[in-house]
């Protein structure tokens, strides 16, 4: 499925005097994505002193604790992502904090049979090799910094499944590895995995500790960046702002793009496809129904200018909505409504998780109330993304494609 949006504005594309403007949209889009990425940064420095209290005092109930505080940290970032796929600056970025899926046996312990042979750092577990050979050269991490995270693990030898940073990678230190497959239950790693002494499982636990405390310590500070990106001067503000033609085209861009081949293929039809619950995207949590369902309230978000902040106030302004409303009133109608569906197909597939029928049990093999429900959200999410494409055109905008899948595209080619 190809989709097309465009460079410039067409002449037609002038509007009432009583309309909101590109330049007034851009600027707003700007204000909303500082918003959602300040309630992410606020919601990871609670992680963090979450994390801080389980490493110094490692119980059930800390260890809980943390696990509820990235649960809640992942609400606003997961609502960021439409502001991917068409700001430079964010996707240079975005990999930092939110890759995936991970050779978690780089970072950690992990099941004897676990392995990929198309990575051999895959089963590195640098918590318990403070020294180790990385490109032919020798490695000293006996400290556990961010910096050698960020540094030299995160993607080493260039391989993407190398994630050694940001939300997965503090997931799998909080939960470890689910072994469940499609049945029931998520990871289940003890809190005595960050005791000292006698009462440590798992070895290392003092490195594992750093290492926890290291990630969370380099989210915080990625995301404080991002901020920084979308303040008055800053560089993603800019690359939307400084043309709001093109700034307009990077947000029908964004929305398409997780819309279609990112949230309804790749983190959707895939993992139904392949009834692979290593393709489930909040995998060791068995957090993923809210993942998707925050992905796709991003999305509307942008269309109608409007965001929930985490302390219940609402950020509202001139919006997409506004500029295809004056351009053509039913493409605007029909796509709100469809914005609607989709997060309506999304809502359900979190009142079945939040019911204890998490993802990766909806995509086991025969489970057809829950190839029903995804596909329902997978179906709401292209008929959208069809609309979107559709207000590209009523805004006089053209070439430029929307993220694909294999998965939507060319299904054959998934099992070849």
């Amino acid at each position: 499925m190809r989709l097309h949006a465009a460079l410039c504005f067409s002449t037609a594309l002038a509007a009432p005097a009583f309309a909101a403007t590109p330049e007034e949209v851009t600027e707003h889009y700007a204000d909303l994505a500082l918003a959602t990425y300040q309630d992410s940064l606020t919601t990871a420095t609670a992680l963090q002193t979450a994390v801080a209290a389980l490493i110094a005092t490692p119980t059930d109930q800390t260890l809980l604790a943390a696990r509820e505080a990235w649960k809640a940290a992942r609400v606003p970032y997961q609502q960021t992502e439409a502001f991917r796929f068409g700001n430079p600056v964010v996707d240079d970025w975005e990999g930092r904090v939110n890759s995936w899926p991970l050779d978690e046996g780089l970072i950690d312990y992990v099941s004897s049979d676990y392995g990929n042979e198309e990575n051999a750092l895959a089963t590195l577990n640098v918590i318990a090799t403070p020294k180790f050979t990385l490109s032919g050269k020798e490695i000293d991490a006996t400290t556990i910094t961010p910096e050698l995270i960020s540094g030299t693990l995160h993607e080493a030898d260039g391989i993407e499944a190398n994630v050694a940073s940001g939300y997965h990678a503090i997931e799998f230190l909080l939960w470890g590895q689910d072994l469940n497959g499609t049945n029931p239950g998520a990871g289940n790693r003890p809190a005595t995995d960050f005791a000292t002494g006698d009462a440590c499982t798992g070895g290392n636990c003092d490195r594992r500790a750093a290492y926890l405390q290291s990630a969370t310590d380099l989210l915080v500070s990625d995301l404080t960046e991002m901020v920084g990106d979308w303040q008055p001067e800053g560089a993603a503000r800019a690359a939307i702002t400084t043309d709001p033609q093109k700034g307009i085209l990077a947000m029908l861009t964004g929305m398409g793009s997780l819309s279609y081949g990112e949230l309804g293929g790749e983190r959707m039809k895939l993992g139904l496809m392949l009834n692979d619950p290593e393709e489930e995207h909040d995998c060791f949590s068995d957090n993923t129904h809210n993942s998707h369902f925050y992905d796709g309230l991003g999305i509307r978000n942008v269309y109608l200018g409007s965001y929930t902040r985490t302390d219940g106030s609402v950020v509202s302004g001139p919006s997409l909505s506004e500029l295809v409303a004056a351009a053509d009133p039913a493409v605007d109608t029909q796509l709100k409504a469809e914005l609607d569906a989709s997060v309506m197909a999304l809502q359900a597939v979190k009142d079945a998780g939040d019911a204890g029928k998490t993802y990766d049990t909806l995509i086991a093999p025969g489970n057809a109330e829950g190839e029903a429900l995804i596909m329902g959200a997978v179906n709401a999410l292209v008929t959208q993304t069809a609309s979107i494409d559709r207000a590209v055109s009523a805004l006089g905008l053209s070439k430029v494609d929307f993220e694909g899948s294999d998965s939507l595209d060319n299904p054959n080619a998934v099992f070849q």
